[in-house]
């Protein structure tokens, strides 16, 4: 088995950011109907790349053997100070996701401990997601539990 690495992203992996991208959609398109992606790849690329230039997250990749199998990404959010109180923040975790082929084998464990790393670093004083109904036993298993003190509004 080769070994696997996760590592910082850079603008250098967009590309296979977007190749995982476009196969976690099909993969949710698959899951509700059952046709092949229609768009060019390329013409992906350049839109995700758009897209991470405008969007400051810190990512992290899971390769093995330099092919990339997982990624995770997360935004700060820098909170108002407060006087006499040092500055803080959250994280939000988004787009987690591991090749089917790769899944059950500790990467996104390893990705997800990468993220909580680093926002403890950060000084994060919580770090919050919106976990998809299959992947709340996984969240759950890393010590994530339901936010009740949150609130949102569908607009």
């Amino acid at each position: 088995m080769l070994e696997i690495t996760v590592r910082e992203a850079t603008e250098a992996d967009w590309p296979a950011l977007a190749e995982l991208r476009a196969k976690w959609a099909a993969e949710q398109l698959g899951a509700r109907q059952n046709h092949e992606r229609n768009d060019d790849g390329a013409a992906f690329e350049s839109v995700f790349s758009e897209w991470a230039a405008s969007n400051p997250r810190i990512t992290f990749l899971a390769e093995r053997d330099g092919d990339a199998i997982g990624m995770v990404n997360f935004l700060v959010f820098n909170r108002m100070p407060k006087p006499d109180a040092p500055p803080s923040c959250w994280v939000y975790v988004g787009n987690a996701f591991v090749l089917p082929d790769e899944r059950k084998r500790g990467i996104g464990g390893a990705l997800m401990e990468s993220a909580l790393e680093r926002a403890r670093a950060l000084g994060a004083v919580r770090v919050v997601l919106s976990p998809s109904t299959q992947s709340i036993p996984f969240y759950e298993r890393l010590g994530f539990t339901p936010a009740t003190a949150l609130m949102m509004q569908n607009l």
